[in-house]
């Protein structure tokens, strides 16, 4: 069984990555520091994405794009982020600058 990394851990590693890399990063809402999932919301210049945390196939950790393959507004990322948090009131949401909508951390994209 792989190990996982706490929930408010990982949200520190990957809001310090974005940092390195130049690029700001927020918490927009604490969720459970343990076992909490975690929503990425990716802000580029063509619009923002929001990547939520899945598993792949194989049980490994990935990230989807919840919000579809093409960059949203901010009404229609609200709205995922409300549908979300709603159904899973531990969720975490982070907010990240990244003007090629692509996450800070490294991930599979599925």
């Amino acid at each position: 069984m792989e190990a996982r990394v706490k929930a408010g851990i990982w949200v520190s590693m990957a809001l310090r990555l974005a940092d390195i890399g130049g690029r700001s990063g927020a918490v927009l809402r604490k969720g459970d520091p343990d076992a909490g999932g975690i929503l990425c919301i990716l802000r580029g210049r063509a619009g923002l994405v929001v990547l939520s945390q899945v598993r792949d196939a194989e049980g490994r950790p990935a990230w989807l794009r919840g919000t579809g393959p093409a960059p949203v507004d901010d009404a229609a990322a609200d709205a995922y982020v409300a549908r979300q948090v709603k159904r899973d009131p531990d969720l975490w949401v982070v907010e990240f600058e990244a003007p090629d909508l692509q996450p800070p951390f490294e991930g599979t994209l599925l």
